[in-house]
């Protein structure tokens, strides 16, 4: 089983738990990304900024090797967490995406209990001995995704019965159960209202206790809110990252300030 057990580095390197070198990503004959290199810190939130089609999720999906899923698509250059090279022959990209969570745009319930949905990841990865500890596993992330109090006494009912908000607590709930060390957010609040939006961007916050969250939003304030980190990708570059309050204030690239004030889109 892949490992993704920190290296024994200095405390400057420990500080960066995914970097990135030379990335490039092409879907056929067509780049979608060019020459990225960023190191993203731990127990931190990333937000990544830019226009529609900027590459920003295609660099996302890259963190998790859900681009290799896609027949036509390519990726060159280095990403590592911790230390270890993700994309090394060795990595079995089922591991790595039990310590690599993801949450999509859409709440993506799996047609079965609530229970279930939760019990999945870590029953198919061997995580528990038992029932009890099984039991311990989802009341935990259901309780880290703020969903427990809710749903405790109906946990066989289906999923698909809960709200839009409650399905992609769901959904986080799901993804920390396997105990990641990275979680990937691809626009998680787009398709909620304004107070299940609220209560993810507050659980987002919680959760960067314990993970590193990489988030890419269409929304500025939304970045602003909740990242201490703020990456802006246009036509596939990327042209800046840095701390967010600085991108957002004072951006050393034209093309950054263009966006963020509504120059350009």
């Amino acid at each position: 089983m892949y490992d993704l057990k920190k290296p024994e580095h200095d405390v400057d390197q420990a500080k960066t738990k995914i970097s990135a070198r030379g990335v490039q990503v092409f879907y056929g004959d067509t780049q979608a990304i060019k020459d990225v290199n960023v190191e993203i810190a731990d127990k931190t939130v990333t937000s990544f900024i830019g226009p529609s089609g900027c590459g920003k999720s295609t660099f996302l999906r890259c963190i998790n090797r859900m681009n290799d899923t896609i027949d036509i698509c390519r990726v060159e250059g280095e990403i590592t967490i911790d230390g270890h090279d993700i994309y090394a022959p060795d990595v079995d990209p089922v591991q790595l995406r039990a310590k690599v969570g993801m949450v999509f745009q859409k709440p993506n319930p799996f047609p079965k209990s609530i229970y279930d949905n939760v019990a999945y990841g870590p029953r198919i990865h061997g995580m528990t001995r038992n029932k009890a500890e099984l039991d311990e596993v989802v009341e935990t992330a259901l309780r880290g995704a703020g969903l427990w109090n809710e749903v405790k006494d109906r946990l066989d009912t289906p999923g698909t019965g809960l709200s839009g908000g409650q399905q992609q607590r769901l959904c986080i709930a799901r993804a920390v159960a396997t105990q990641p060390e990275v979680l990937l957010m691809d626009e998680p609040c787009s398709a909620l209202d304004p107070i299940a939006t609220a209560l993810i961007e507050d659980l987002i916050d919680d959760l960067k206790q314990q993970f590193s969250v990489v988030i890419v939003t269409h929304s500025m304030q939304q970045a602003a809110r909740i990242s201490q980190k703020t990456a802006f990708f246009h036509l596939g570059n990327l042209v800046e990252y840095g701390d967010t309050d600085t991108i957002f204030t004072n951006p050393r690239d034209e093309r950054t300030e263009n966006y963020i004030t509504g120059r350009t889109g």
